[in-house]
């Protein structure tokens, strides 16, 4: 597979080592590679086919090394396949988990049986009734009778509802219980793998299957099994009574049995191929939304809103039409069942009253016969969404316990390999050669051997790529070298004790990684494996603090409120970078370990924190071996040792100063990254930093004061500063006050009417189609109490004595009713489907509308709603996708689903009133029950998904944490305590579910019996008027079976309706989202028309605070003035508001005093889209879309340019050439977010967007970076071509790029501190020579 080897201008994809910093062998990235790749057309090839050849499983990547390498890298990523079948899921069962299965399937086929005995009884009353009306029976035995067989409903009511109960607790608890041993070995087995299966399946692949996966398994054990015995036993059950009462009509209606299933079948072939059109349309509009919302500031600035949007919507009609389809197939399979049904009752009654009249039969085995089909070929139809549930189940299965089987081949857990009494730490590689399992094509080592004396500093440097951090990964063991050993103290690491050798070694690496727990138990998981794990707190805490003193770190924990108890966040994201890292120090040294590795541990820092965290590590470093990566060489001066590497080689090594006078690699490296200075002692730096901070604390004190006491004096600026402040006597700032004035956001109450005119208002084109859908919905809804006439006609007509005088009679009533019915069979099957296929079309109309309208809403607003976390680009994407399918719940659908039901409801009460008003009274006052059992019945299997999805939410982020710091765990030696940890919270998670499950069972079990009693009451009640004499055979069945028949099935219509509550709940949302107001609204037509621009900004003393962060002063009192045309570079630590000052020049937010000018015009009152045309923004992450390379630039500008103008843009970023080396050129596709181009690429296509609308002012914040030194050389010219003619303000971190500048702005704490050109500020040798003196690395 050729995607990610060191060839050409790719990526890597998240690979091992140094490739998941940067390209692997970034050195050839860009500029040179750019070059070879024009003449080099299979270094082409290559770059181009990132992730688009699969690789063939056939072909085996491993093949063009030698045998004995192939084998080393295969065993560490070879996952053995395991044969799969239902009895797998069993596999941690244990005795007490089989007996609890085994019952609860005898119960769940019991109740399943119970069903069908029902229609026995049923068919027995009616042969009393029958025996009554035609004399053969007396008043008494026809009492007795009636009582005996309405006990066999009371019987029938309370075994299906013990029988019910125990299979669906049991089920429950079993499945919960196998699958949670499940998610443990999982768990256990993950964390012993070595890191090289990792790399080859991703830590999102394992989290996945812990999440995802898992509750897969467990739906597919839990009361889904016990449903699909029912319902088997349901289906055998109902043909063996049929075939017992009568043969010939059973064999007759296993035609329906077949219609039924054909219907089915066809009908979920549509479904399923439209659903799968359907998602697969949605998704591509998704990864759209997700794009564009994750990178909202790129389109704010250059107004690309409205051009997004629409492309967004041409997704949207895709997923529209095939959605149409799924829900239209969905409707019209609903039609076929009910005719079906119709179909059936007309087809017993004709065949039955003829084996009736020919004495072969009883009109008893008749209707026992037809209810009993009919409940058989009902009950398949719930088996299949079930078989999806277990196929699922097996397919997760198959993935599950490929991982538990694994033998990983460098396993922690294992208690094999020597451990040495005495270490000292000597290290040393010999003839390593080293190739990465996920890379086999790119040999990373190559002949490389090193020693690294015991308690010494050896640094590490060269090229991203070279190979530092793989001997970082080789020392620690998580990887095997191909060839060549690794040495401790003599000793061949890989017969060492794998656990006892990562606890003498302690790892930082460039991205710490703190767990979700307090900063004590972060810096505690650093004493697992050593001698002090089981000692008291004291000693723990002492030696907690002690480490966290020395890291640099004691003192800012004490300072948080909670101190060493704070709770760190998710992966440590409440704290800042430098904090983080320093207790990653401290978690390091407070085993006093023999060997300290670093792996650039502050190289994602900026200057100000890096200093204190380098401090840090040479006072951890002290009396150890130490192993050091640098990538900014001022970090490693003091190094005993420093190895300079290159592809793989080791090509110098010596102390700093011998190998500057080598001047050899190191030198190039070494002025690659300089800037002329002088260099200051740390003491002075100290000193400065003092002072700043007395400087600082006068101000403060004097403000207090001042505030206290009023104006004291006129004349001082920092009064007047007040004055225009307004300072109130609390002392607060301005930025404060008018904080406090904007905080009103609170959430609004709509009434459910305001919410459904919401909605409805996305249909108003469809009205009159809406219309014609309710009249039909309500013509669905008169089926059930029509067909309660029609049956009790044929009861009645079937039940007369039979004789020569009444069987022509009998016939002609037999046909008529029986024609009747297939007339109502015709009539519905129209009425289901139009109404289906209307609802259709409205309700996928709504949806899209929904989303098209969200999206825009959402892009209009402003950045600071974005900057909230409940706003982040994945909870807006999956609001468009799931909340807008939400919302048709409250649409059209449901609308018709209630008009049904109230329908069926009100004409079958009306039936029954008007023909036998005693008994309807009765049977209606069931109705209540019966509905409730209806829609419960569906509601509860409902709840049992959604509960058993969210029990697990907490113990699945806590895993998927570890397995996503699987090397920090690993280095850790942390498996252990991981586990045990998840153990706990997963029991503790079984007992609390246990509980809700006994008693929501409770509920579902009387869903399932309760039916049972409303027929005995109804039959008995109904049996006692007839004795009476009030009654007719007729007056009865109508008033009976319109009543309890309509009552049954209006309970499951609702389960046809889409959840409301949902609905309810995501109109509300998207009603909040509409109404919102941003204050800066790019919908606005307000402002002034900004017809030319020359380029003049002046910060008139600005104040701000971000919204999200209102107790963090960021800009107090900028001032800065920038003349047309000039080059303006701001500087400073970060922090210091240098890339606020951007964000509001380009009115991401407005300041909160002082006022932003452009040519002497507030910029707050210019038109917003006007002004934001005039200024072109070039950020640290270039942000690309899907797409060709063409539109990518054409994003940058509002109006159409020509192919002249396009090649100028690109000549002028330095990515013509390359542009065009490509096989497509202007039309290659640079993937989602541009994941087929290097870094450097993408930021030149990101200057010729910023270009091609020719601004007058240019912004670049932090262009360069992000890149290694040969990109930046190549980004940086194109950087300084653009910025001739234009005004322009660039963002610096790295000084060396702004030497020219026409003067730059020094910022410290939110002001300007110095300003003049650069050779003027290092002879003040204030702030920014301060800055430039960390930075240099020129030889002292």
């Amino acid at each position: 597979m050729a995607t990610d080897s060191a060839a050409g201008p790719v990526v890597a994809g998240p690979g091992p080592g140094p490739s998941s910093r940067a390209s692997s062998n970034d050195v050839s990235t860009d500029g040179i590679a750019d070059n070879k790749t024009s003449k080099n057309p299979m270094a082409l090839e290559k770059a181009d086919s990132k992730v688009v050849v699969p690789r063939d499983p056939e072909n085996d990547p491993f093949k063009h090394l030698p045998e004995a390498e192939a084998k080393i890298l295969k065993d560490q990523v070879f996952t053995p396949d395991v044969k799969i079948g239902f009895g797998i899921l069993y596999r941690y069962a244990s005795r007490a988990d089989m007996t609890i299965i085994v019952v609860s399937a005898i119960c769940a086929m019991a109740s399943g049986a119970v069903l069908p005995l029902m229609t026995v009884v049923f068919g027995g009353l009616t042969n009393t009734f029958q025996g009554f009306f035609n004399g053969t029976i007396s008043y008494d035995e026809f009492e007795g009778e009636l009582t005996k067989m309405v006990l066999y409903f009371v019987y029938l009511g309370i075994g299906e509802f013990v029988t019910t109960y125990v299979s669906t607790v049991g089920f429950i608890y079993s499945g919960e219980h196998l699958s949670a041993k499940i998610r443990e070995h999982y768990l256990e087995a993950s964390l012993n793998q070595n890191i090289g299966y990792y790399d080859q399946l991703g830590t999102g692949t394992i989290t996945t299957r812990i999440t995802a996966d898992a509750n897969m398994i467990q739906d597919g054990l839990s009361e889904k099994v016990g449903l699909t015995l029912a319902a088997v036993a349901t289906f055998v059950a109902a043909f063996i009574i049929s075939f017992i009462s009568y043969w010939k009509l059973t064999v007759i209606l296993l035609s329906t049995v077949a219609a039924m299933m054909t219907v089915m079948g066809v009908g979920s072939g549509f479904i399923v191929k439209h659903s799968k059109a359907n998602i697969s349309a949605y998704a591509e509009g998704g990864s759209v939304a997700e794009e564009v919302i994750s990178s909202v500031r790129n389109a704010m600035a250059f107004g690309t809103q409205d051009r997004l949007a629409k492309q967004y919507d041409e997704h949207l009609v895709k997923a529209e039409y095939f959605g149409f389809r799924l829900k239209a197939s969905i409707g019209v399979l609903v039609a076929f069942i009910m005719t079906i049904l119709y179909l059936n009752y007309g087809l017993a009654f004709w065949m039955g009253s003829r084996f009736i009249v020919s004495g072969e039969a009883e009109l008893r085995q008749v209707l026992i016969v037809m209810m009993s089909v009919m409940m058989g070929a009902f009950s398949l139809g719930g088996v299949a969404p079930n078989v999806q549930a277990f196929t699922s189940a097996l397919a997760a299965a198959a993935k599950i316990f490929s991982t538990i089987d694994r033998i990983s081949p460098i396993d922690p857990s294992s208690d094999t390999g020597a451990k040495l009494d005495n270490v000292k730490g000597t290290l040393r590689l010999e003839n390593i050669k080293h190739i990465y399992p996920s890379r086999p094509e790119v040999v990373v080592m190559e002949n490389v051997s090193l020693t690294v004396p015991a308690g010494k500093v050896t640094a590490l440097v060269g090229a991203s790529g070279s190979g530092k951090s793989t001997i970082v990964g080789l020392v620690e063991r998580f990887y095997s070298p191909i060839e060549g050993t690794v040495y401790l103290d003599d000793v061949d690491i890989s017969t060492l004790n794998l656990r006892w050798l990562r606890q003498q070694i302690a790892l930082v690496s460039q991205e710490p990684t703190l767990f979700s727990t307090t900063i004590f138990e972060n810096i505690r998981h650093g004493l697992i494996g050593t001698k002090w794990e089981t000692a008291d707190a004291e000693k723990q805490a002492e030696l907690i603090h002690e480490a966290a003193k020395k890291a640099n770190a004691h003192s800012f924990i004490t300072e948080l409120p909670e101190g060493y108890e704070t709770n760190v966040g998710d992966r440590g994201f409440l704290l800042s970078g430098g904090q983080k890292q320093r207790i990653a120090i401290a978690r390091a040294i407070v085993s006093d370990p023999k060997i300290l590795l670093l792996d650039e541990a502050t190289s994602a820092l900026d200057t100000k924190s890096e200093g204190v965290v380098q401090a840090a590590l040479e006072a951890a470093s002290e009396g150890r071996t130490t192993i050091t990566i640098a990538h900014r060489l001022s970090t490693i001066r003091d190094a005993d040792n420093i190895v300079v590497m290159s592809e793989g080689r080791i090509v110098e090594q010596g102390s700093y100063d011998e190998l500057l006078e080598q001047k050899g690699a190191f030198r190039k490296l070494v002025s690659a990254q300089a800037i002329v200075t002088t260099q200051l002692s740390a003491e002075e730096l100290e000193a400065l930093d003092k002072e700043e901070e007395e400087i600082l604390i006068r101000k403060a004190s004097a403000q207090a004061k001042q505030s206290a006491g009023g104006r004291a004096y006129a004349e001082d600026p920092e009064d007047d500063i007040a004055a225009k402040l307004n300072r109130s006597t609390t002392q607060k700032s301005a930025s404060s006050m008018a904080l406090a004035g904007q905080k009103s956001e609170a959430p609004v109450k709509y009434s459910l009417w305001t919410l459904a005119k919401l909605i409805g208002s996305f249909n108003k084109q469809e009205t009159m189609l809406m219309v014609v859908a309710l009249v039909f919905s309500i013509i669905c809804g008169l089926g059930n109490p029509v067909q309660a006439v029609f049956f009790a006609k044929l009861i009645t007509a079937l039940s007369v004595p039979i004789n020569a005088a009444t069987i022509p009679h009998i016939r002609s009533e037999a046909s008529f009713w029986c024609l009747m019915y297939l007339m109502l069979a015709i009539v519905e099957l129209f009425a289901f489907s139009i109404q289906g296929v209307i609802f259709a079309k409205c309700s996928e109309r709504l949806v899209h509308r929904v989303r098209d309208l969200s999206f825009r809403t959402m892009l209009r607003q402003d950045v600071q709603f974005f900057d909230r976390d409940e706003n982040s680009a994945g909870a807006l994407t999956s609001f468009l996708s799931t909340e807008a399918t939400h919302v048709a719940g409250l649409s059209g659908v449901t609308l018709g689903t209630l008009l049904m039901v109230t329908s069926t409801l009100i004409s079958a009460c009306t039936v029954a009133l008007a023909l036998g008003w005693k008994l309807a009274l009765v049977c209606i006052a069931t109705m209540p029950v019966l509905i409730a059992c209806g829609f419960l019945r569906f509601w509860m299997l409902a709840h049992y998904q959604r509960r058993s999805k969210r029990a697990y939410a907490g113990s699945a982020s806590y895993a998927s944490e570890a397995i996503s710091a699987v090397r920090t765990v690993a280095a850790l030696t942390r498996e252990g305590d991981v586990l045990q940890k998840y153990k706990d919270s997963l029991a503790e998670q079984q007992r609390a579910s246990l509980k809700s499950v006994l008693k929501s069972s409770t509920l579902y079990a009387s869903s399932q019996s309760l039916s049972f009693l409303v027929f005995g009451l109804g039959f008995w009640y109904g049996g006692t008027l007839i004795a009476k004499g009030e009654y007719g055979m007729f007056q009865f069945f109508v008033v009976f079976s319109s009543v309890i028949f309509s009552a049954q099935s209006a309970g499951s219509a609702f389960s046809f309706a889409p959840d409301m509550g949902k609905a309810a709940e995501a109109s509300r949302t998207l009603k909040t989202l509409f109404d919102r107001k941003p204050t800066i609204d790019t919908w606005s037509p307000d402002g002034d028309k900004v017809e030319v621009v020359d380029g003049a900004i002046e910060f008139r003393d600005v104040h701000f605070r971000y919204p999200t962060r209102p107790e963090q002063p960021v800009l107090r009192g900028l001032n800065l003035r920038i003349s047309p045309g000039q080059y303006v570079a701001l500087v400073g630590a970060s922090g210091c508001g240098k890339s606020t000052t951007i964000a509001l020049l380009e009115r991401f937010y407005d300041p909160l005093a002082g006022g932003i000018y452009l040519d002497n015009k507030e910029i707050s009152s210019l038109k917003l889209d006007e002004y934001r045309s005039h200024i072109a923004l070039v950020s640290q992450e270039p942000t690309l879309y899907q797409g060709t390379i063409r539109d990518n630039i054409l994003l940058g500008t509002p109006h159409t340019v020509t192919d002249e103008q396009i090649a100028f843009a690109c000549k002028e970023a330095n990515i013509h050439d390359f542009i065009l080396s490509l096989p497509d050129g202007f039309g290659t596709i640079v993937g989602s977010k541009g994941a087929l181009l290097s870094g450097g690429q993408k930021q030149r296509i990101a200057i010729a967007r910023a270009l091609i609308r020719d601004p007058k002012v240019l912004l670049l914040d932090e262009a360069t970076s992000a890149l290694d030194s040969e990109s930046e050389h190549v980004v940086q010219a194109a950087l300084d071509k653009a910025a001739k003619g234009r005004t322009t303000i660039a963002v610096a971190h790295r000084l060396s790029t702004i030497q020219k500048a026409d003067i730059i702005y020094v910022f410290d704490q939110g002001r300007i501190v110095e300003q003049g050109k650069h050779g003027e500020l290092m002879r003040l040798n204030g702030r920014y020579a301060e800055l430039v003196n960390l930075q240099s690395l020129e030889k002292h």
